[in-house]
């Protein structure tokens, strides 16, 4: 990697995103056979740990360079922009160096110190029952992305604590040797972020590993400051101030806008130099064309300015009195994501029959945009319904 390895002692934003089109452009290059595999390789999970961009999102006690979100959201776009199932788990490999964060210092201390990569389901589809201090977990969770190259996985239960009067999500964080991984992961989209299967048979986990999900989003704190006000940690750390799953979503529609930045440089190319023969007209010069790739040019700023939007949003939380409605950013998210969606959707409808030969940037990239629109937190339709209800005064209940 030579100059594109990045340093705790000394990064830049700039680094990093060099970083980050070096990863994108061997995932790009390995596309093929990452589809074949329905996962990256490993070849590119080294070079996302060679870069340190896993730990970009560490707090800076544990070495990490804590970049902003901006930063983040520019790294993972990047990266899309060559190859958007290399973009999902490069986003979500940082991402989940959060999770500790928000655990008890012990738990915390033995994963981020430990080093490895973090994978989660949240879905509390399995069981937990009580042994001691700590739990026994069972049960089987679907899209474990990037499971294969992970040492921790951090799974869905819900829990009834003795200090809470209902039941409550938690993600209890394994150790990836202990569970059974399905390779069950073949899909219409996304066939390179390796999303399987795994199943947990009657596993401990101690009290330290178990992330108290609802606590960690109403408080926005680590366990010891909500026992103590006066406890000492990071304070300055970026994910204490914001929202606690519209932060967390913050990858998805970067992916998308990546893609589809991609999605328009195609067009332009294949359409360039296109003859029509039903009227002989290079394509480039027919107003049909002009016309399409103008107005999914103006789409794409919509979505890149609503980008900003959010991200403003997230920052500006605090300041703003916390009043920001948990359905807006999942409203604004989801469009950002479906303008992507309709933009890959319409360059290749206006591209026609050409556009349809496997293995083409056209192919993965509408595909995978199309995936990302699949993901639960990315559904447009459930999005809006519940901003609606919002708007009207009622409680969505949607947790962003």
């Amino acid at each position: 990697m030579g100059n594109y390895t990045v340093t705790e002692e000394m990064v830049t934003i700039e680094q990093l995103v060099a970083a980050a089109e070096k990863i994108g452009q061997l995932a790009e290059k390995e596309a093929q056979e990452a589809e074949k595999n329905a996962t990256i390789s490993e070849n590119v999970v080294n070079l996302i740990k060679e870069t340190k961009i896993n730990k970009i999102m560490l707090p800076k006690e544990y070495g990490g360079p804590q970049i902003d979100l901006k930063g983040f959201a520019q790294i993972v776009r990047k990266v899309a922009n060559y190859n958007i199932s290399a973009a999902w788990l490069t986003y979500l490999y940082p991402l989940h160096n959060i999770l500790p964060a928000y655990l008890p210092k012990k738990g915390r201390d033995e994963i981020i110190n430990q080093g490895g990569l973090i994978v989660d389901v949240f879905a509390a589809v399995g069981k937990a029952e009580k042994d001691g201090d700590g739990y026994r977990i069972n049960g089987t969770w679907n899209f474990a992305s990037g499971v294969l190259y992970s040492d921790w996985i951090g799974l869905g239960v819900t829990v009834q604590f003795p200090d809470r009067d209902k039941p409550e999500v938690c993600l209890p964080m394994l150790k990836t040797s202990e569970v059974q991984i399905v390779k069950n992961w073949d899909t219409f989209g996304l066939r390179g972020s390796g999303s399987n299967q795994v199943i947990v048979d009657n596993v401990y986990v101690p009290m330290e590993r178990m992330l108290r999900l609802e606590a960690a989003d109403i408080t926005g704190l680590p366990p010891e400051a909500v026992i103590n006000s006066e406890a000492e940690y990071d304070k300055e750390y970026p994910f204490y101030h914001v929202p606690f799953y519209p932060t967390f979503y913050l990858g998805f529609p970067n992916m998308a806008i990546g893609g589809a930045e991609r999605i328009l440089e195609e067009f332009k190319k294949l359409t360039e130099k296109r003859v029509r023969l039903m009227d002989g007209m290079r394509e480039s010069e027919s107003p049909r064309s002009q016309r399409v790739l103008a107005e999914m040019t103006a789409d794409f700023h919509v979505a890149d300015a609503l980008m900003d939007k959010y991200i403003t949003l997230l920052e500006n939380y605090e300041k703003d009195g916390r009043k920001t409605e948990r359905s807006e950013f999942f409203a604004i998210r989801t469009k950002i994501i479906k303008i992507c969606v309709d933009i890959a959707v319409r360059a290749l409808l206006t591209l026609g029959g050409g556009a349809l030969y496997k293995g083409g940037p056209m192919e993965l990239f509408l595909r995978d945009i199309i995936g990302v629109a699949t993901h639960k937190t990315s559904l447009y339709e459930d999005s809006v319904a519940a901003y609606g209800q919002d708007l009207f005064g009622f409680d969505s209940g949607v947790r962003g």
